[in-house]
C-alpha cells in the first residue's frame, strides 16, 4: 500500500507527501531527517493519511492535494466536505 498524507507543522504550515511506510516516514519527519521542509519547519502531527493501491494513484493525489491552498487541506483533514466543495 501507498499513502498521501498531511503533516501539520509547529508554525501550522502543512507538508504534503506520500510513503509506502507512513510510521517510518513521519518518525523521519519528526527528526528532521524526513525532507527538505520539514528539516526546518518542525512536524507536529499528521493531519491527513490515505491509502492507495500503488505508486501511481498515490502520486495522483500527491499532486492534486499540492496544487491546494491551505484552507482546502484543512476542510479534507477535517472532513469537512461542504467547505471542501466551496473552495
Amino acid at each position: 500500500m501507498w499513502y498521501v498524507y498531511v503533516i501539520e507543522c509547529e508554525d501550522k504550515s502543512s507538508y504534503t507527501g506520500m510513503t509506502n511506510n507512513l510510521v517510518r516516514r513521519f518518525q523521519r519527519h519528526s527528526t528532521k531527517d524526513g525532507g527538505h521542509y520539514t528539516k526546518y519547519k518542525s512536524a507536529v502531527k499528521i493531519i491527513l493519511s490515505e491509502e492507495f493501491p500503488n505508486k501511481f494513484e498515490a502520486a495522483k493525489r500527491e499532486k492534486q492535494i499540492k496544487g491546494w491552498t491551505r484552507a482546502k487541506k484543512l476542510a479534507l483533514a477535517r472532513q469537512n466536505l461542504t467547505l471542501l466543495k466551496d473552495l
